[in-house]
């Protein structure tokens, strides 16, 4: 039962970070939009492998966590660059 009330908060939370990414006026605004939804997913993966009992979905997480931090620093040093 709390699961499922912990994937309708993580789906609102994707839906906020996704209105964020769309609307946002500058580009910065848009790249925390979309890394706040890459960090809901990230949580949304850890709250699977609890209700499945499966360890693979963290070790899933964890790779895709620090893929998408390496992500997020080249695109703020893009950004802040304007390479």
């Amino acid at each position: 039962m709390i699961l499922l009330i912990f994937f309708a908060i993580i789906t609102v939370a994707v839906i906020l970070a996704l209105i964020r990414a769309v609307r946002g006026p500058t580009s910065p605004d848009r790249v925390v939009g979309v890394d706040i939804m890459i960090t809901v997913t990230i949580a949304f993966m850890v709250l699977l492998s609890l209700f499945f009992e499966r360890k693979i979905y963290l070790d899933v997480a964890l790779i895709y966590a620090v893929l998408s931090f390496v992500g997020v620093i080249a695109i703020a040093r893009y950004l802040d660059k304007g390479l």
